[in-house]
């Protein structure tokens, strides 16, 4: 093209030509050099480890490269390439984010949408619930923090309440309360500090061997508590209360009497506490497994603060187009992409957490039972540091479960709670819901409290939905026949054994389901596994 221009009265006539950075329409249509070829194009002699071949063989199908300069057909491939596996790994790094966003959102439908509202468990979870491997032997109460709008929160619980936990809105641990907690079940105050907090209090040490506690004015009166920060605005309070006599009614008015979240601010005259049967409803708190995962977990990334994650995290997350202050608005390119990748992000997390390849998973030599907890760490860190984070491990567990705490790496012989996931036979089959098995527990199970089974349908990871309104077992509650050596046997399948009906939990003909087994207070043969359990046995 001419442009021209007069420059000190004089015309000049300047050819420009045209400046594009975009690859040529057609390429160089040449032969594919061998690597020798190639080789003997240089001076020197050059290790072949460092070259790339005209055509690279690949699971994409054939790279093809102009003296190791990608042609446009490989530049399209591996850019997809690069967006689908940035899309799997979105999905398996935060799946603990949107499990609890799926959290408040279910919390929300059921009208928490105040700290001062709570969901009480009355009459124990069931099955119509969408709850991950919920239980129906202790008595919840659920609240939400919004520290974003109500700054430092107060949450006073009772004494006599069993393990609770506060987690961030990325499944982080904040703080323990209750029986595992500072306050050693004998209740007190806590304060839960936003991660962008700018004032004199300081948070307490809150560890099970440091249970010290700081003087506080709250409302105009100096208190004993014990303070948290969290690094997100959303936190997940979950508190567990037991049975007695196997009746929740004396948990559930615990709840209701001594119970109390509210912001510090309005501790002088803070608002009345509502508190929400949650037991029978029908409510979801389970996080997409299709192309929605992106949506949810956008919403948390525009929530909370900057700080939430770590510059590599939030550098995966742009990567697909998820950034703070942006709308996630992906094109038809990236909307198919990000399509395939929850696809096969979800199966892998299916893997990982209904059959773990990982040998430390398994609790003993030879036998289907493994933990939920792989490691011992609520960080999933290696423990001597050379592994750094397992990553298998905190999706096996956040696919299949909530509430993080230390208190599940604790072994201390009546403390706390220990689980078992069983999801084979023993022949390392599938569960199948039309077949019927047998699990014989030994006699003398280690609890000090008591011990659950509860049977869950692996496609919701929440309870079996049968005629059964609680399918599980538990020994505080269930009169079960027990053989005259103290042990027990249970049976599964879709009809119940003739005379064993007080020991059968039922299972759906054309479904699968598995089983977690809960030990209260387990003691030290569930640790040293002097005592163990049996794999299930598939009858004939």
């Amino acid at each position: 093209m001419k442009v021209i221009s007069k420059i000190l009265g004089l015309s000049l006539i300047i050819t420009t030509v045209a400046c594009n950075h975009t690859a040529p329409k057609t390429e160089k249509k040449d032969a594919i050099k061998t690597m020798a070829e190639t080789k003997a194009l240089y001076k020197t002699d050059i290790p072949e480890k460092i070259l790339t071949p005209d055509r690279v063989e690949s699971k994409l199908g054939n790279l093809t490269f102009y003296d190791g300069m990608p042609t446009k057909e490989t530049v399209s491939k591996v850019y997809d390439n690069l967006d689908y596996m940035r899309g799997i790994d979105v999905f398996l790094n935060f799946i603990p984010a949107t499990s609890v966003e799926a959290m408040r959102l279910g919390m929300l439908d059921l009208g928490l949408d105040k700290c001062n509202k709570v969901v009480v468990m009355e009459d124990l979870m069931d099955a119509k619930s969408l709850f991950l491997t919920g239980n129906a032997s202790t008595v919840y109460a659920s609240g939400i923090l919004d520290l974003k709008k109500d700054g430092a929160t107060v949450v006073e619980i009772p004494a006599g309440a069993g393990p609770g936990t506060v987690d961030d809105a990325m499944f982080r641990f904040v703080v323990d309360m209750g029986a595992p907690g500072p306050d050693r079940k004998k209740g007190g105050m806590y304060i839960i500090l936003p991660p962008d907090y700018k004032g004199d209090l300081k948070p307490t040490p809150n560890t099970f061997k440091d249970n010290s506690s700081v003087k506080v004015n709250v409302g105009g009166k100096m208190q004993d508590v014990w303070i948290a920060q969290s690094r997100s605005y959303s936190n997940w309070v979950i508190l567990r209360g037991f049975l007695v006599d196997g009746k929740s009614d004396a948990a559930a008015k615990m709840w209701r009497d001594g119970l109390k979240i509210y912001p510090l601010k309005d501790a002088a005259n803070p608002p009345k506490m509502e508190f929400i049967n949650g037991s029978g409803k029908v409510f979801n708190t389970i996080h997409a497994n299709n192309a929605e995962f992106y949506n949810e977990l956008a919403t948390v990334i525009q929530r909370e603060p900057l700080s939430f994650i770590d510059p590599e995290l939030r550098g995966q997350l742009a990567g697909i187009g998820i950034v703070k202050g942006q709308e996630f608005a992906p094109d038809a390119r990236m909307k198919k992409i990000l399509g395939e990748a929850i696809k096969v992000g979800n199966a892998t997390a299916r893997a990982i957490g209904l059959s773990p390849r990982d040998k430390n998973a398994y609790l003993y030599e030879g036998k289907q039972w493994y933990t939920g907890f792989v490691g011992k760490d609520y960080r999933w860190l290696d423990g001597d540091g050379h592994a750094g984070r397992n990553m298998d491990a905190r999706t096996l567990f956040f696919y299949t479960a909530t509430v993080n705490t230390p208190a599940m790496a604790l072994e201390i012989p009546g403390v706390g709670s220990n689980y078992a996931f069983g999801t084979r036979d023993s022949d390392g089959g599938i569960l199948y819901g039309e077949k019927n098995y047998t699990l014989h527990m030994n006699a003398n199970v280690p609890a000090k409290d008591f011990w659950s089974i509860v049977v869950y349908d692996p496609q919701t990871r929440s309870m079996l939905q049968t005629d059964q309104a609680y399918p599980n077992k538990n020994s505080q509650k269930d009169k079960m026949i027990y053989n005259e050596d103290g042990s027990v046997d249970l049976y599964f399948g879709p009809t119940a054994p003739k005379g064993k009906e007080a020991n059968w939990i039922q299972t759906v003909e054309g479904k699968a389901w598995f089983v977690l087994f809960r030990t209260y207070g387990p003691l030290e043969p569930w640790f040293d596994k002097t005592w163990q359990l049996n794999d299930f046995e598939l009858n004939n």
